[in-house]
């Protein structure tokens, strides 16, 4: 399934190839970096606790579709789900803050 870079996360920062989250999320690597860039890509990264310590949730929302990666502390993704949400009237189309916006290092990169 892949492997998620998990070298620089005491420093908060988690890396992954954009290719491994791209098809999920019906968009090619270059469209994965530019919708991060610009917001309309979001992510959010949640550690686990008690049983579900050593893992890691990450979820990627873009446009109504959110994908979830559940990893290990080596990297390796366990299980993956890609959900189409639904939207409430007047809701914006991306419902968390990205990395980016919140002055963090971007979590997906462009390289192979």
């Amino acid at each position: 399934m892949g492997t998620i870079d998990l070298a620089e996360l005491g420093a908060g920062n988690i890396s992954l190839d954009a290719s491994l989250i791209a098809h999920d999320l019906d968009l090619s690597p270059a469209q994965v970096l530019e919708r991060l860039r610009d917001g309309r890509l979001t992510a959010r990264c949640e550690q686990g606790i008690g049983e579900d310590a050593g893992r890691f949730r990450l979820s990627f929302y873009h446009e109504s579709r959110r994908l979830r990666l559940l990893i290990d502390q080596a990297g390796e993704i366990l299980e993956r789900a890609t959900v189409q949400l639904r939207r409430r009237e007047g809701q914006p189309a991306t419902p968390h803050a990205s990395p980016s916006s919140r002055g963090g290092s971007p979590l997906v990169s462009g390289r192979d």
